[in-house]
């Protein structure tokens, strides 16, 4: 019994001083109100009890008042603990300072006296519960001094003809101030009822948004992961049309293996712009910057789409304008990437005319240059309609192209996100009948305005027609018959291991001039493999070029922590590991240097 009586009231001065802050807040909100109600009633109190009177009572109100707010505002945030009861005593006290108004009314000389301090009582009721509508307890606490001038006044009439009807009164104040306080707890029940409404409906948005959040990143995932998984098989029959395509073969075999090839290559394309796509939308694109010579990456980019244009009939067309720099630093992989999609979009989608291909720079500072990267087919044109869905992923401006050409609809989706990433965007116009401009905008940091004399060239061929001992680690037997198939057609001597236990074992045995070694194996993987030849003192020495179908950079790094020269990408790059194989003569060092150079190491 003793707990719950100790509980009942923690819970009592609780809701007490919840009341207190509630009622507290109101005045605060509206304390500068009072001063100008105080002027109102002086003004009536002239009329009645004079100017003496009124401007004593006037400037006592006003003291009263500051002295107040003054007190309101230093215990504003002490009222939830423990000072609830000290607010309506000290309002309490300073009502007594307006309920004297009234008083001095009814009891002056004036004929109009009576009448205003009935008005002034019923006004002072409807200022005390207005502003403590929410409070009614409070309300009634702080207007008591209206209750005992009324109480007065009643004393005063007793046994007059006065006395019933001013009695009469206080019913009609009292119903005015229940119907008052009713319509606003009515009022403020309704607005709580909606804001639990809202709050649910917020919950419920939240709960949908993290469930769509949550299907989108397995969406993310499970596209990623497949992509990835399906470019190692892709090495298989890539490789294998290479290597088809060196043997003795009828015309129609070659149509046939130039289908596999086309389709492959295709696929392989697709698989690209999955992967891509994922990357954008879970924020790991990784952009490397590097020194790029733009005479060269104009080459890698047009290259591949002059022979398509004549071979559709079509004039292409490529220049420089502007003042050109000659070695910039940023992304070659990626802008080229950007740039070989309007390419590719412009001569896919033009059947008669040309393709012209601007590239002009605008000096920013002597640290930076902008570019505009502009593509302008002759093709039939896009509506304005059509433009404002263009950029949007999985979709075409006629869905028939999709028929006709193929492809994701990711392409200029993936454009303009890369774009944005490295700061700049792709704008586009277009005429129907005419053909369409797309411009890639993007600044970068100049490392060379004048020309710098061009790299010597490093030649795919074995020098010397040398004849090299080579150790292929890899589990797919596919991959491993067309890795070993190329070495052979060169001259040179394989062995095989299918996991990295038997090429650690094979490597004990016997000494190779290159190990070329799967990452991915079953019993063991190629970064332990690599691991323990180097501890064995056979091979330690050789050079080891590690092989896998991840283009993360991260991956790489493991790979040459654990031991490994070099890092190739799957499919395989035949004239990268030509280039990797005629630098093993100079040992781990050579390779290593190479590496370094970015010369055989393709990322994704």
């Amino acid at each position: 019994m003793v707990g719950s009586e100790g509980i009942g009231k923690g819970l009592a001065s609780d809701n007490d001083a919840g009341e207190a802050a509630l009622a507290l807040m109101a005045i605060l909100q509206t304390q500068y109100l009072r001063y100008v109600i105080i002027a109102s009633w002086a003004l009536g109190l002239v009329a009645t009890v004079g100017w003496v009177p009124a401007m004593v009572w006037f400037i006592g109100t006003l003291g009263a008042g500051a002295v107040r707010g003054a007190f309101e505002k230093r215990m504003a945030g002490k009222v939830g603990a423990g000072w609830g009861m000290i607010f309506p005593a000290v309002a309490t006290i300073t009502t007594c300072a307006w309920a004297a108004a009234p008083l001095m009314a009814w009891f002056s000389p004036s004929p109009f006296g009576q009448s205003l301090a009935v008005a002034l009582l019923i006004s002072g009721y409807v200022l005390v519960f207005a502003q403590l509508r929410s409070s009614p307890r409070q309300a009634i606490v702080i207007s008591s001094p209206y209750g005992l001038v009324a109480l007065a006044i009643l004393v005063s009439l007793w046994g007059g003809p006065l006395f019933w009807p001013f009695l009469g009164v206080i019913p009609f104040t009292a119903a005015g101030m229940f119907v008052l306080v009713t319509m606003t707890m009515l009022r403020e029940e309704r607005i709580r009822a909606f804001q639990e409404h809202q709050s649910h409906l917020i919950a419920e948005l939240q709960a949908a948004r993290d469930k769509a959040d949550a299907a989108n990143n397995a969406k993310s995932n499970f596209l990623g992961i497949i992509s990835h998984e399906l470019r190692t098989p892709m090495n298989g029959v890539l490789g294998a049309a290479q290597l088809l395509s060196a043997t003795r073969l009828e015309q129609t075999q070659r149509d046939y293996l130039s289908i596999i090839r086309n389709s492959g290559d295709n696929l392989l394309s697709l698989l690209n712009d999955i992967l891509d796509m994922t990357k954008i939308e879970a924020g790991k694109m990784t952009f490397e910057l590097a020194d790029v010579n733009l005479n060269d990456l104009h080459g890698r980019v047009t290259g591949p789409f002059v022979a398509q244009a004549e071979a559709k009939g079509l004039e292409f067309v490529s220049h420089f304008t502007g003042e050109q720099p000659s070695v910039v630093r940023g992304d070659p992989l990626r802008v080229c990437q950007v740039i070989q999609n309007l390419l590719s979009n412009a001569v896919k989608f033009t059947e008669r005319g040309k393709i012209e291909y601007v590239i002009h720079s605008t000096r920013v500072n002597d640290k930076r240059v902008r570019f505009d990267f502009s593509v302008t087919d002759s093709g039939s044109g896009i509506t304005q309609e059509d433009l404002a869905r263009l950029f949007q992923p999985f979709t075409q401006v006629d869905a028939s192209s999709t028929r006709r050409f193929g492809g994701t609809g990711l392409g200029l989706t993936i454009a303009r996100r890369m774009a944005n990433i490295m700061g700049g965007d792709i704008a586009v116009t277009s005429e129907i009948g005419v053909g369409s401009t797309f411009t890639l905008t993007v600044e970068a940091e100049v490392v060379e305005w004048s020309a710098v004399e061009a790299a010597a060239p490093i030649h795919a061929e074995i020098e010397n027609g040398g004849s090299l001992s080579v150790l292929v680690v890899e589990d797919h037997p596919v991959n491993r018959m067309i890795l070993e198939a190329w070495l052979a057609s060169a001259g040179h001597t394989t062995a095989s291991a299918e996991n990295g236990q038997i090429a650690v074992d094979v490597a004990r045995d016997q000494t190779f001039d290159l190990i070329i070694m799967d990452v991915n194996m079953p019993v063991m993987d190629g970064l332990s493999a690599t691991r323990l030849i180097r501890q064995d003192g056979v091979n330690a020495e050789t050079p080891i070029a590690v092989l896998s179908a991840s283009a993360r950079r991260e991956d790489h790094m493991a790979g040459l922590d654990a031991g490994a020269d070099a890092y190739l990408n799957k499919p395989i790059d035949f004239a990268a590991l030509a280039v990797l194989m005629n630098r093993v003569g100079g040992g781990r060092v050579a390779v290593r240097a190479l590496q370094e150079q970015g010369e055989i190491s393709v990322a994704a």
